[in-house]
């Protein structure tokens, strides 16, 4: 009777009721606040990747500069050279690859490029890249705001940190563009 009488004045009882409210509180906020940090992280590398490759884009259209014919008074530019009277169509893709690992310190793993933390875990991975370059007509007619154009599409994958493996890589298609219009 006496263990009973102790037991129904501890359950009556109020003192330290908020202490499991704030551990449950406090964890809950932990989960959150990590979520929250992984999604910022995932977006930053996507960026950052989706970046360099514009950046290699745009150096791909710049080093087509020298073949590109500037028809200054007719309002036209597009990738041609001077070939027996007329212009042959003359375009120079580059090696985006290679300027993406220079500028994303990558390395190439088969098909795969990928960049990897200081202690050897994959960070990212691409592949895939695929480049259509359209060139200006050389008489642009009744478009005159036709101008050479290059678009990149290529695959990331990042793996997800969070819920250890419970959750699949991110895994999207970036897109990006670069264009060049003569100025003068």
């Amino acid at each position: 009777m006496e263990v009973a009488c102790k037991v129904i004045t501890a359950l009556k009882n109020k003192r330290g009721s908020s202490t499991p409210l704030a551990v449950a509180i406090t964890l809950s906020l932990i989960i959150i606040f990590s979520g929250v940090s992984e999604y910022l992280r995932l977006l930053i590398i996507a960026q950052g990747v989706r970046d360099a490759v514009q950046d290699a884009i745009i150096s791909t259209v710049v080093e087509n500069y020298d073949d590109v014919y500037h028809g200054v008074r007719e309002g036209y530019s597009g990738g041609y050279q001077p070939m027996a009277g007329s212009f042959n169509e003359s375009l120079d893709y580059g090696d985006i690859y290679d300027r993406l690992d220079d500028i994303l310190s990558m390395s190439t793993n088969g098909s795969y490029h990928e960049k990897k933390t200081s202690g050897g875990k994959l960070e990212f991975r691409i592949w895939g890249l695929n480049v259509d370059i359209r060139n200006a007509p050389l008489a642009a007619g009744d478009n005159p705001s036709a101008r050479f154009e290059a678009d990149a599409f290529i695959m990331l994958e990042v793996p997800v940190s969070f819920g250890g493996k419970l959750l699949p890589p991110m895994r999207i298609t970036l897109k990006t563009s670069a264009g060049y219009t003569p100025r003068f």
